[in-house]
Parts: structure tokens; C-alpha cells; sequence
């Protein structure tokens, strides 16, 4: 049961970096500085990061050791999330390529919000 269990987390883990690749691909093409670097062929880890404006930053790291979700605005970090609830803050940076005209609300600090 359980190797199966590491089995199925070892997917969710590729899962999530090859979108991580394909999102840093969109959000570049609609104007944003991004970078997403793998450890590796196999694609077992990923650190994703992008400016969303001046001095705020979003990293997003995935590997088989866990998933952390940071936001980071003037070189302070302002929230950090892991596992689940860091995978759907990843569904708010979708939205951005998704609806590019629509206001996205990364974080309700500092107010202010992303077209």
C-alpha cells in the first residue's frame, strides 16, 4: 500500500513540473519574468518563480520532499503554504494567462491588484 502510495506522489510531482514548464512558458509570452529550472532528466523537482510587478515575487517549489508555495513582496516573504493549499494558489497565476483582462487578486497584502 504505501509503495504505491509514493508511487502515486512521485506522478502528482511530475505532474506538477511539466505545468509548472508550460506556465512559465504562458506567462512569459503575456509579458511576466519567469524561470522554472529541473534537477535532472527525470523530472523529480522543480523551482518555478515569477515577478508578478515590481518587488513581488511568487516561488512555487515541488520536489519529492514536499510542495511550498511562497509569496514574496519587497524581499519579505508574506505567505508560505505547502502541500494542497500550495497547489491551488498555483490556479490563481493559470487565471492570469486564462482571463489576461480580468483583476487577479494574488494576496490581499499589500492591496493591490494584477491585470
Amino acid at each position: 500500500m504505501f509503495l504505491r502510495l509514493a508511487q502515486q506522489y512521485q506522478q502528482v510531482v511530475q505532474d506538477l513540473v511539466i505545468n509548472l514548464q508550460a506556465l512559465s512558458i504562458a506567462l512569459e509570452r503575456r509579458g511576466y519574468t519567469t524561470s522554472c529550472y529541473t534537477c535532472g532528466d527525470q523530472i523529480k523537482s522543480a523551482s518555478f518563480m515569477v515577478s508578478l510587478a515590481e518587488k513581488h515575487i511568487i516561488r512555487f517549489l515541488v520536489s519529492d520532499y514536499g510542495i511550498t508555495w511562497m509569496e514574496i513582496w519587497d524581499d519579505r516573504e508574506l505567505m508560505k503554504l505547502e502541500g494542497a493549499e500550495a497547489i491551488n494558489q498555483l490556479e490563481e497565476l493559470a487565471n492570469i494567462v486564462k482571463y489576461p483582462q480580468q483583476e487577479i487578486n494574488i494576496v490581499n497584502y499589500p492591496q493591490r491588484k494584477m491585470y
